[in-house]
């Protein structure tokens, strides 16, 4: 992992191998095990992991690491002076690094307000759920017939003095990122532990550890009252940084995890780009993620981020998407584009970590919902298609830089940049691009497109024919079949089509477009293609 990456939060797999011959993992030498609870509950993970059977009792750890970066354990060191989100504020606008803001102010206000209830505010104990609670009850032969089934869930009930978590929603620029930095960095010395992570990153580790688990004891155990209950030991408040539901398997245990997570006593405090009622609109059985909603509105305060001034007050860079030649201007290309779609209430780009059915991919520049890789950073390492659909759904546009010409001998690494081409076109996102040579010498060479023309009769090709000469030497040795000729020229169209200034600016929510109404219509239209794309 590299040093200052936000969002990865990693779930380690199960194994036989957690539990020591007493029931218990393992610790490091200088530490002492806790005492089994009551009830064939279950301890909690250690370092040291000697091999041994399962009890039938019990169940192996989760041996969940601390949230990487951003899972902090809190001490007088790391959190100074215990002052409040407020004070941070004014203290930030005083040194210049932010400017005051009257509505943001008031906003603020509302998180003052939650770090003065954490103050005095202590979690429960964690009473971890047993083996036996997680699997379901056995009907008898008459409850079969004339009863329903009791099933064994081991979720207890929202403790009455849970203070209520927050709900930040807005578009890019909204400030979301600044607030819940305030709200993070300020936590009271109360709050023992806590945890900041990418909403997609810890669902998918999630689903992770739910299927280990139920490979382990069979599909029906009910693995989320035991992840939940890992994961409330490890952080007392929880932030999740971009919440949205983008797909079936996390509708529905959405609603079931976060009911869980609350009735250990965890504090949620969450940002979004939409309004609750707006989460997974059109998803498929979204029947079962409204009570999701309804949770999410009754015990987080549900708070608009949006100002009423005018969405974007950065100016449209005047220069065109795509730079050609990587000369001394293509970094000044891109720096302008970046700012321009990128969050800018975010004075540095961060760096993420986007996880793919267990692979890691590595984000090194984001401002807001814009990310900036180099080309071999892109696609010189080896990506599928799915990883690029899954950057799409995170990111709404893309700055990629340093590309090369390739020829037929880089054939490789030219279909990996198509399947790029392709995820961003068809997730309707921006691209930006500093390229060695034109669009039409991307893939091929001139030289190999003029060699092979005229090896079948054709004299001269001009550069405004290269373009359309692909099609003609679809079955020369150029080529692989004509399905990669074809390939070739769709991705030229497609690059054509994303540098247009309809595309560039759609969604954008410029002051002649429409402003802020626009920008709210794109995004809800996006959303509803992504989510159909599941």
């Amino acid at each position: 992992m590299r040093p200052g990456v936000r969002c990865s939060a990693r779930l380690r797999p199960l194994r036989a191998s957690t539990l020591v011959s007493n029931g218990h993992c393992a610790r490091s030498p200088r530490t002492t095990a806790t005492p089994q609870t009551a009830n064939s509950t279950l301890s909690y993970p250690r370092i040291h992991r000697p091999t041994v059977a399962l009890q039938s009792a019990s169940i192996p750890q989760v041996c969940l690491s601390r949230m990487r970066f951003m899972a902090t354990v809190a001490t007088d060191e790391n959190i100074g002076q215990d002052w409040g989100p407020i004070q941070e504020y004014d203290r930030r606008v005083e040194v210049g690094q932010l400017r005051n803001d009257e509505h943001q102010r008031g906003i603020i206000q509302n998180i003052q307000n939650l770090h003065e209830e954490l103050r005095y505010y202590t979690m429960p104990p964690i009473v971890p759920p047993s083996l036996d609670s997680l699997k379901p009850v056995k009907k008898s032969v008459f409850s079969s017939l004339f009863g329903k089934s009791q099933g064994g869930s081991s979720i207890g009930e929202i403790p009455d003095g849970l203070p209520q978590g927050l709900y930040l929603y807005g578009d890019v620029g909204s400030g979301k990122t600044m607030l819940m930095d305030l709200f993070y960095d300020t936590l009271p010395k109360s709050v023992l532990t806590k945890k900041r992570i990418h909403f997609n990153n810890f669902m998918q580790e999630v689903h992770m550890q739910s299927h280990r688990i139920k490979m382990e004891h069979g599909n029906d155990i009910d693995a989320v009252p035991f992840i939940a209950a890992q994961i409330a030991r490890d952080g007392n408040v929880l932030c999740f940084d971009e919440f949205q539901c983008t797909d079936v398997g996390t509708a529905m245990i959405l609603r079931r995890l976060l009911e869980a997570l609350m009735s250990h006593g965890v504090v949620v405090v969450t940002t979004s780009n939409r309004h609750p009622d707006e989460l997974y609109k059109n998803g498929v059985q979204r029947e079962f993620f409204i009570p999701a909603i309804e949770l999410l509105k009754t015990q987080l305060r549900v708070i608009n981020l949006d100002s009423p001034t005018d969405y974007r007050k950065i100016a449209r860079p005047l220069s065109g998407v795509y730079h050609t030649s990587l000369d001394s201007q293509a970094n000044d290309h891109a720096e302008k584009w970046f700012r321009f779609l990128g969050d800018p209430e975010q004075p540095e780009p961060r760096s993420e970590v986007q996880t793919v059915w267990g692979r890691e991919i590595y984000v090194p520049r984001v401002s807001g919902r814009a990310a900036w890789f180099t080309f071999d950073e892109l696609i010189r390492q080896p990506k599928a298609a799915a990883d690029y659909i899954e950057l799409v759904r995170a990111y709404d546009a893309f700055i990629v830089t340093d590309i090369p010409g390739m020829t037929h001998q880089q054939r490789d690494l030219a279909r990996r940049f198509i399947l790029f081409i392709d995820a961003v076109y068809e997730g309707n996102a921006k691209l930006i691009l500093t390229t060695e040579k034109p669009l039409t010498e991307l893939f091929v060479s001139r030289d190999e497109i003029a060699e092979s023309l005229m090896q079948q009769g054709v004299k001269e090709v001009s550069s405004h024919d290269l373009e359309h000469s692909i099609d003609k030497l679809k079955d020369s040795d150029l080529f692989v079949g004509s399905e990669e000729a074809f390939a070739f020229a769709r991705a030229l169209s497609r690059l054509r089509h994303m540098e247009s200034t309809e595309w560039v600016e759609r969604g954008m929510g410029l002051e002649e477009k429409g402003g802020k109404e626009e920008k709210d219509n794109w995004t809800k239209t996006r959303s509803r293609q992504m989510e159909d794309s599941m």
